[in-house]
C-alpha cells in the first residue's frame, strides 16, 4: 500500500492504553462475567498478580492463570459471540478521540495500519476487521470446541511484539515506519520506527 507519492508507509499502533483509555482484557472479562465475578476472581488471583509485579513470575504466566480462571472450558461459540459483541459495543466507548483521529488520518493517507496488541485477537480482531485494520495479537488455544485458557502463541508484549511484526511483515518494503505506544511493553516496537510516539494521546 503506497501513498500518492509512491512512498510506502507502515503505522504500528498499540491498543490498550494508547488508543483506548482502559485495558480491553480486563474490560472483556467484566463484560463476559459481570462485575461481581470479575472482582471476586481477581481477589483470588491477587497472589499471582503481585508475584508478576515483583518480577517473580513472567507476564505471560500470570496472564494464562487469569485466562484459565475466567475462560478455561468455555464453549468456543459462546466465547466468540461475546467477543464480537464486546468489539462492537464496548471498544468504541473506550477509544481516545485524538488517537482515533490520528489512526483515521493515516488510513486516509493510504498508509498500512497495523494494531499490535498483547490482548487476544478474539476480542480485538472483530473491531480491527470492521475498520480495515490488520491485527497482530496474542492468540488463544482451543481444544475442540472449548477455550483452554492457555496461549497458542507467545504473549504479544515487549520483544515479542517485534518478533511477531518481523514474522508478519517485511519491514524492508516500507520507506517510513510510525509507531505509537504507551508502556514499557511497547518500547521495543517504538525502537523499530523512524517516527515513534510515546503516550501521545494523553492530553
Amino acid at each position: 500500500m503506497a501513498t500518492a507519492s509512491g512512498e510506502k508507509v507502515l503505522v504500528l499502533f498499540d491498543l490498550d492504553g494508547t488508543l483506548t483509555t482502559k485495558d480491553t482484557f480486563l474490560e472483556f472479562i467484566k463484560f463476559y462475567h459481570g462485575a461481581p465475578k470479575f472482582y471476586g476472581g481477581f481477589l483470588l488471583l491477587s497472589p499471582w498478580l503481585v508475584s508478576m509485579k515483583l518480577g517473580l513470575i513472567p507476564n505471560w504466566k500470570a496472564k494464562e492463570r487469569v485466562l484459565r480462571y475466567f475462560f478455561g472450558g468455555e464453549d468456543e461459540a459462546t466465547f466468540r459471540s461475546k467477543a464480537e459483541a464486546f468489539a462492537d459495543q464496548v471498544i468504541p466507548t473506550m477509544l481516545r478521540p485524538e488517537g482515533l483521529t490520528t489512526l483515521r488520518k493515516h488510513q486516509e493517507d493510504n498508509h498500512h495500519v497495523v494494531v499490535v496488541t498483547a490482548s487476544a485477537e478474539d476480542w480485538v480482531g472483530p473491531w480491527c476487521k470492521a475498520r480495515n485494520l490488520q491485527i497482530i495479537g496474542t492468540q488463544l488455544q482451543r481444544d475442540g470446541q472449548k477455550i483452554t485458557g492457555t496461549l497458542a502463541t507467545k504473549n504479544c508484549y515487549g520483544e515479542e511484539k517485534v518478533c511477531r511484526i518481523r514474522e508478519t511483515l517485511d519491514l524492508t518494503a516500507y520507506d517510513t515506519i510510525y509507531a505509537y505506544g504507551d508502556s514499557s511493553g511497547d518500547k521495543p516496537m517504538l525502537a523499530l520506527a523512524h517516527h515513534s510516539f510515546y503516550k501521545p494521546f494523553r492530553g
